[in-house]
């Protein structure tokens, strides 16, 4: 159990929403190509752990979803630099995560009675309309967005703003989040705690705190 807690933030993308798949990769669909979910899930762990090597190297010369997407269309033996923009460009839109897993809104409530709640997203400025539409905004008391604030994480500044405006100390704050270099290693630089919510299982193998499920966090925070 984490030490001392007493504020929770969390991530947007892959640990509170998901991708509507329908609209973030009809650019596919309407070539008739259709990936499985299971070639999906496979590629976001390659992704991660290559994106995390990279960042750590500082060689991260392109952002997470130009990798992803870059594996997926070799994956399906397609080529075009457009239409992995058009990609890239769909899922960079927060209203496209909008895919919510049954049961979050009554987690987070619950553990709303036990700690202060933020969010701390890499967005385009619309996070809060996004939470807000999905019926969950009222849950939390702060949402930083890398749009509104100009830094994204893993940048110490968008980590601190969100400590600001709740008013919370970062070693008495987690921050539950899906990648490691972005999320876990933000988090951790500026003194939270931190937690892997790591659904695909990219690092089921890195002895790591992880989570897969908001039960399984409440379960822990709870105990």
């Amino acid at each position: 159990m984490p030490r001392k807690l007493k504020a929770v933030f969390f991530d947007v993308g892959n640990t509170l929403l998901f991708p509507d798949r329908v609209k973030i990769l009809a650019p596919l669909r309407e070539r008739k190509i259709s990936p499985s979910l299971e070639l999906l899930r496979a590629l976001e762990c390659q992704t991660k752990i290559e994106f995390d090597a990279m960042v750590e190297r500082g060689s991260a010369d392109h952002g997470f979803w130009f990798l992803f997407y870059s594996h997926l269309m070799d994956e399906l033996g397609i080529e075009g630099d457009g239409l992995r923009g058009l990609l890239i460009e769909a899922t960079r839109i927060s209203a496209n995560w909008c895919d919510m897993r049954r049961g979050t809104k009554e987690v987070l409530l619950r553990l709303g009675k036990q700690y202060r709640m933020g969010v701390i997203s890499n967005a385009d400025g619309k996070i809060a309309s996004v939470l807000q539409h999905c019926g969950i905004a009222d849950c939390f008391q702060t949402i930083t967005d890398s749009g509104l604030i100009g830094y994204e994480k893993p940048r110490a500044e968008i980590f601190q703003a969100a400590l600001r405006e709740m008013g919370a100390r970062a070693e008495e704050s987690l921050y539950v989040g899906d990648v490691y270099s972005v999320d876990y290693l933000g988090a951790t630089r500026v003194g939270m705690q931190a937690m892997l919510f790591d659904v695909a299982g990219a690092y089921s193998d890195k002895g790591l705190a992880r989570v897969e499920s908001l039960e399984e966090l409440e379960r822990i925070l709870l105990a």
